[in-house]
Parts: structure tokens; C-alpha cells; sequence
């Protein structure tokens, strides 16, 4: 999908639905200054095209008893997909994961977590994280603070 196929109709539904996905669709059409019935077929093929691909509820883990949130850096050997399919599929089942990332350079995953206190976070890389062989270094970096921002085509940037 290329930038270029995207108007500033499609754009303005990004924003405001980014911003808040429960947006009604008469108040949507009213902001964008088109019709209802424009702005709802407008959305419908967003999503058909796979540039909406979901609606999420925001969720303040702090206030889900999950104040402390981190990165931890693991660094796997040897990183392979026969190492690293299992991993992802552990990861993914902790309740303390938020988001799982594989990148490129020194580390192989940054895995964001969130959890009750220090002590809990202590554990959670000793218990759970250390113990598997697989993981030959990990670098915890705690998060003070965390913001999000409306993603935006690069010509807007």
C-alpha cells in the first residue's frame, strides 16, 4: 500500500480515530465535513485495505496494579527459529508482557513489560527470563514515562 493512495479524508479518519476509536460516526463525518454515510464507507475501506487493522481499549496498567514497566533486552544464542518460536510463544504467554518486539543490532528482543514493583520485576528476570538457556544476556531498562502519538504517512513528518 502506498502513501500516495491515501487523501486527506483518509488521513483526517486516521487522526481522529487514533486519537479516539470510539468516535461516533456522525460526530467523525461531522469533524471530516462530509456526510455519515461517506465517512462509515470511508473507515469500511480503511479496514478492508488493512490500514485500520484493529480498535483497541487504552488501558492504564498502573491502575491495574501495574505501576513499574520496563524493556528487557535479551540477546538469544544461537538465534535460530527453532530457539526463537518458543521464545516468542513463552513471552507472549506472561501475563507481565505487554509488547514484543524482535529488531535487529546487538539485542534480538526487547520485551516490554509491566509489573507490581522492583521485586516482582527482580523475579520475573531471575525466575522466569534467565533460567532458559536460550538467553545469554538480558539488559533491563526501566520506564519512567510513556507517551503515544497518532502514526502519520512519512510525507507528514
Amino acid at each position: 500500500m502506498h502513501n500516495a493512495e491515501l487523501d486527506s479524508i483518509d488521513l483526517a479518519i486516521l487522526a481522529a480515530l487514533q486519537r479516539d476509536a470510539r468516535l461516533p460516526n456522525k460526530d467523525l463525518a461531522e469533524r471530516l465535513g462530509v456526510a455519515p454515510s461517506t465517512a462509515l464507507e470511508r473507515v469500511r475501506a480503511l479496514r478492508r485495505r488493512g490500514i485500520i487493522t484493529g480498535f483497541r481499549a487504552s488501558v492504564d496498567v498502573a491502575k491495574l496494579g501495574r505501576p513499574l514497566q520496563a524493556l528487557l533486552a535479551l540477546r538469544v544464542r544461537p538465534h535460530t527459529s527453532q530457539l526463537v518460536d518458543p521464545l516468542r510463544s513463552f513471552v507472549l504467554s506472561l501475563p507481565e508482557t505487554i509488547t514484543l518486539f524482535h529488531v535487529a543490532g546487538a539485542e534480538d528482543f526487547l520485551v516490554h513489560v509491566a509489573v507490581a514493583d522492583a521485586e516482582h520485576l527482580h523475579r520475573l528476570c531471575l525466575e522466569r527470563f534467565l533460567v532458559r538457556p536460550e538467553i545469554v544476556h538480558l539488559q533491563t531498562t526501566l520506564i519512567f514515562k510513556s507517551e503515544d502519538q497518532p502514526v502519520q504517512r512519512p510525507s507528514e513528518m
